[in-house]
């Protein structure tokens, strides 16, 4: 049994991943502040069917508390580090900037500064396709130059990537950051697309889209994501950066068809102009992880979908 530490825990993608690791047979110590960047119900729900099991403690607590990460390093000293825990959303990001920063960066340094100290033997950080900004050469390579984000949230993920750089080189840590694209499934964060249309078509109200709807993004669906990240945890890496995505991406116009096919019924779209932070395009090339992880996605769109909008279905019975 590996005693595992997991920030951001209780979020979309952080309890799926402590939920397999328990199913595992990890020891899992989940870190989250259940901030109220949507309702932090959503993410007790998330983690109801963990919560009393022996092989999961959680800590409600900032990371960006280095008092309070600190205690939490020196009683449970975990050999492993899955940092998920982050500030999200790209245009909550021009509105709370000094929030981002803080999460993101300094407490990402703090827990790069406790793997060092109490000698975790990896670090794996979530990062985002985000970093890669506004593009035009697809798929996105992890060699491509990336020094254009287009939202203080993405500079944020792309200064956590440096400084996993850092420590790694300056203390031999092995450290994996992964790219993740546009992670969708069940218990999705309600502010993004999948989750969202997908109840505006359910419960017959309009979709509002940004632009024209032309904007194509790389979905990639949560089970996914988990199997590349305990790939991850299982061989680690000096330092890589290693793109998570479904290797393929359609337009807004062919994802809300998508759902309206799931769903069986048919979208009200309303278009407004194109949000601050936007990018046209995200698309992964997933060679790496193929070759480093043996990992390939498994999830068609269009099964995600079915999957997400019977999850969905179930909530509201």
């Amino acid at each position: 049994m590996r005693k595992i530490l997991v920030t951001g825990g209780a979020g979309f993608i952080g309890s799926h991943l402590c939920e397999e690791l328990i199913g595992m047979g990890e020891k899992v110590i989940c870190i989250d502040n259940f901030n109220k960047y949507y309702e932090p119900k959503i993410k007790e729900k998330n983690i109801e069917a963990i919560k009393d099991k022996d092989s999961f403690n959680i800590y409600r607590i900032d990371i960006e508390n280095q008092g309070g990460m600190e205690r939490v390093f020196k009683k449970e000293r975990p050999k492993k580090i899955v940092h998920l825990a982050a500030r999200a959303g790209v245009r909550a990001s021009f509105e709370d900037t000094d929030k981002y920063v803080k999460t993101n960066i300094v407490g990402t340094a703090n827990l790069l500064e406790f793997t060092k100290k109490y000698q975790v033997e990896q670090f794996i950080f979530g990062s985002s396709s985000s970093v890669y900004g506004e593009r035009k050469e697809v798929p996105f390579k992890e060699t491509d130059v990336t020094e254009d984000q287009a939202s203080p949230y993405a500079i944020t993920k792309k200064l956590g990537e440096r400084l996993c750089y850092i420590y790694s080189k300056a203390y031999n840590i092995p450290i994996t950051c992964l790219r993740f694209f546009t992670v969708y499934g069940p218990r999705g964060r309600p502010d993004m697309a999948p989750y969202k249309f997908t109840k505006a078509v359910m419960q017959e109200k309009g979709i509002e889209i940004y632009g024209n709807g032309e904007s194509r993004r790389d979905y990639t669906y949560v089970r996914d994501i988990i199997d590349g990240i305990i790939r991850a945890l299982n061989i680690p890496t000096q330092y890589e950066i290693i793109n998570l995505g479904s290797g393929n991406h359609v337009s807004l116009h062919e994802f809300i068809s998508i759902i309206e096919e799931v769903v069986g019924k048919k979208s009200k779209r309303k278009y407004i102009s194109k949000q601050q932070g936007d990018v046209t395009q995200t698309y992964a090339d997933i060679t790496k992880a193929e070759k480093i992880l043996g990992w390939k996605p498994k999830t068609s769109l269009k099964e995600g979908m079915k999957r997400t909008y019977q999850y969905l279905k179930n909530q509201e019975l």
